[in-house]
């Protein structure tokens, strides 16, 4: 069976990206386009982010996680220390993350190196979760094998009878990781395939520069 994609084809027409109109600091970008994206198009989950790893058979892999939040000092995600993406973590800190807004014509590539967040933001961010979730990642032994999901369902259930009157612990191997960025890169589709590109990188850990990239 085959399918031909070449006719698949759009003119981005959205907006531009200049180099003399970027701050000097990437995250003011991403803050603008964030914010600008989460406004405009309400029916976009703005915080749906790509983060690509290098598992521990030597292969990349990538997979939608949601950002819970960015500052200064990084990017901000949650989920299972011993997933396959917890695993490939512990052996490779590199990683790269992505988002796409589509409506918006923009891709922002960012790289850098993920550790874990503190315990204690962590708890603090568990207990602010609906107890669905917080069940939902006890339950869960993520990324290792199960015979029917009917066996999830029903472990949930007694979980749910047990923690009916008393609140849910945080599992220890449930938490955050940052990601701190030592490169960003701006995507803006333009006409013809002359896309503007922006790429900042860190410097001395402490300035950027900032690079205007051919499409």
């Amino acid at each position: 069976m085959e399918k031909d994609l070449g006719d698949y084809r759009k003119s981005y027409e959205y907006g531009e990206l200049l180099l003399d109109n970027t701050p000097e600091k990437p995250l003011e970008l991403f803050t603008t386009w964030f914010n600008e994206v989460d406004q405009r198009f309400k029916d976009t989950e703005t915080n749906a982010m790509t983060i690509s790893t290098i598992g521990t058979d030597g292969f990349p892999k990538s997979r939608i996680v949601l950002l819970k939040k960015f500052s200064d000092e990084g990017f901000i995600f949650y989920t299972n220390y011993k997933s396959e993406k917890g695993r490939a973590i512990k052996v490779n800190s590199k990683v790269c993350l992505s988002f796409f807004w589509e409506k918006a014509e923009r891709q922002v590539i960012i790289k850098g190196e993920v550790s874990k967040i503190s315990e204690a933001e962590s708890d603090a961010y568990f207990q602010s979760r609906p107890k669905g979730s917080q069940l939902g990642a006890v339950v869960s032994h993520q990324s290792e094998p199960i015979e029917t999901r009917e066996l999830l369902e029903n472990q949930l259930k007694q979980l749910e009878q047990a923690y009916s009157s008393k609140p849910v612990e945080r599992p220890k191997v449930w938490g955050g990781y940052i990601v701190k960025p030592i490169s960003v890169e701006f995507w803006q589709g333009r006409p013809n395939r002359l896309h503007d590109r922006i790429l900042f990188k860190l410097q001395d850990h402490k300035t950027w520069s900032k690079t205007r990239l051919q499409p």
